[in-house]
Formats: C-alpha cells, sequence, structure tokens
C-alpha cells in the first residue's frame, strides 16, 4: 500500500495526514503554524516528516497564496507573507528525495472534491470556501483552472458593491462573503462581548432570533450574488460550499432561498439563468489534505492536473 504524506498550511494551524492512494486516511493531527519566520516554519514542516520518514513516497502540499504548480513555488503566501519564494521541491523534495506536489488551498478544496466528493464526474462548477476571505477552486472541462499568473478562482477580489468605491474593502466579495465578518456582525447585533463566537452566532440564527437572522440573510443574499456572477461565466452545473460554517444546514439552505429569489424578482434573468444545484462539501476540514494529494497523483500518473 503505497502513502504519502500531505500537509494543510494555514495561517492557525499546519495540519498533516498520512493517506494511501486511494484516499484513506490513516493517521492525522495538527500543530500550531509557527509564524515567526521561514526558517522556523521549515523546522516545524521537517519535524513532522522527520516522525514519517520511510512511510511515504511523496509529500503533498497545499497553501494560501498563488502557486506556481510545476516548479512547486509558493508566492505571496496570503497570511504567510514569508512563504514568499519558497521553493518545497529545492527544501522538503531534496531533503526525504521524494516528489513533491504542491497546490493552493482553495483549488485543493476543488480538487478534494473532484477525487472523492461532490464534484466527481461534474464536467463544470466550482468549489467556494468562506472563511476569513473567499477562496474558490474552478473545474471547466474537469480541469482545475490556474489562470495564467496562478489567480484564477481568487474570488476574494471579484467586486460585488462598487458603488462604495473600490478603495473601500468593502467593495469586495473577501468582505461581502467573508464567514467570519458575518459571525462578528451577528455577535455584535445580539450584544455579545465574543464577536469570534461561531456557535453563539448560529444558535440565535437557528433559533430564529430576527437580529440574528437579518445580518444572516443579507449574508447569504451576498454569496447568491456571488455565484450568479460565476454563472455568468463559467454555467456550472454544480456549486460546493465548504468552510466551518459549511456544516451548518441552515447556510446551505439559506443560500439557495436567496438564489431563487433573485432568479425570481428578474423574470428574463429567471430565463437565462439554470440554476446550479448548490450543495456543502463532503470532507470538511480534510479536503485540502485530500485535494493536495490528488494533485500530485495526477502529477505523477502523468495526466494534467484536472
Amino acid at each position: 500500500m503505497t502513502q504519502y504524506l500531505s500537509f494543510d498550511i494555514g495561517g492557525t494551524n499546519l495540519k498533516y495526514a498520512l493517506i494511501d492512494q486511494e484516499g484513506h486516511i490513516l493517521e492525522k493531527d495538527r500543530v500550531k503554524t509557527n509564524t515567526e519566520n521561514l526558517d522556523a516554519f521549515m523546522q516545524t514542516m521537517y519535524e513532522v516528516a522527520d516522525k514519517y520518514q520511510g512511510k511515504f513516497a511523496g509529500i503533498a502540499v497545499c497553501a494560501p497564496g498563488k502557486i506556481d504548480t510545476k516548479n512547486k513555488i509558493i508566492y505571496f503566501g496570503g497570511a504567510l507573507p514569508f512563504l514568499d519564494g519558497l521553493n518545497l521541491e529545492e527544501t522538503l523534495g531534496k531533503k526525504y528525495n521524494v516528489p513533491v506536489g504542491v497546490e493552493n488551498d482553495g483549488k485543493a478544496a476543488a480538487l478534494s472534491e473532484q477525487w472523492l466528493g461532490e464534484l466527481h464526474d461534474v464536467n463544470t462548477g466550482i468549489a467556494i470556501t468562506l472563511g476569513t476571505g473567499v477562496g474558490g477552486g474552478v473545474i471547466v472541462d474537469n480541469r482545475i483552472l490556474h489562470g495564467w499568473t496562478f489567480q484564477a478562482g481568487e474570488l476574494s477580489w471579484m467586486i460585488t458593491n462598487s458603488s462604495i468605491g473600490t478603495r473601500n474593502i468593502a467593495a469586495y466579495a473577501g468582505f461581502s462573503c467573508s464567514a467570519v465578518n458575518m459571525i462578528k456582525k451577528v455577535n455584535l447585533a445580539l450584544g455579545n462581548i465574543d464577536l469570534d463566537n461561531g456557535l453563539t452566532a448560529f444558535e440565535a440564527i437557528n433559533n430564529g432570533d430576527l437580529r440574528a437572522l437579518a445580518v444572516f440573510k443579507r449574508y447569504c443574499r451576498n454569496v447568491a450574488i456571488m455565484i450568479l456572477n460565476i454563472q455568468t461565466v463559467i454555467n456550472g452545473s454544480k456549486v460546493i460550499i465548504g468552510g466551518g460554517i459549511s456544516a451548518q444546514p441552515i447556510l446551505i439552505e439559506e443560500i439557495n432561498n436567496q438564489f431563487d429569489k433573485i432568479l425570481q424578482n428578474n423574470p428574463m434573468l429567471n430565463n437565462q439563468v439554470i440554476k446550479p444545484v448548490i450543495v456543502a462539501a463532503k470532507h470538511g476540514n480534510d479536503s485540502n489534505l485530500y485535494g493536495a494529494l490528488y494533485a500530485l497523483l495526477l502529477e505523477l500518473n502523468d495526466e494534467e492536473v484536472r
């Protein structure tokens, strides 16, 4: 049984798992991401890999930022700017003498669903990750889109409210569709001290608190508008919603409801746009670990990442 070591680099945690080529997670854990500097960060990765040395035939990584998947280089690094320019072939690859793959976290989420989840056998669709910002992975003709400068699917920079001025961060989907911002606004409306408490926010939403519902429904409408904008370009048959809040059934229900309302309010639009299936992601917090490995497996099989 061939096994691989998969990493999911996040701003808070570094997740890792030993996964076989069939997609079975054999072991998994996480450690706090060392944000001191690049050397300290890499030392943490080496410590994890050393623990499994001899057990893996390759290393798969997903990370924030623009990812040069061919040359294995991370650019910008999102919340971890010290990752900018990191070449994983020259570091992990040379140290452990195994093939290395690296993919953007949003695209990894889409690849995860394409391999073993809701996008399996879907020709055209998208996975959207709702978190601090908005990540995405677009699949067209069974292939993930990377784009000219590897930026395809970076949905946070989609302008959804230009009337307030494009210098205002609130004009962008990364703000209006941020799950973190929505949670804060709900707790603020409720008068809660802990603005980041998602459990408290969704307890009020699920209980029908009118203050919480007003914020939540406006948020779901923003997400529905973003999906509609994407649909005008790719005409996908399925949209997958990921991120921690996707575990809340009311989120998927209300996004669908808001999408239906937009179509019903405009007969011409309703005649032109076919609503995609909108569902929650299958793999939850493990999606990036699966997706990173799938990208590597495709490469090892001499297939285009798709």
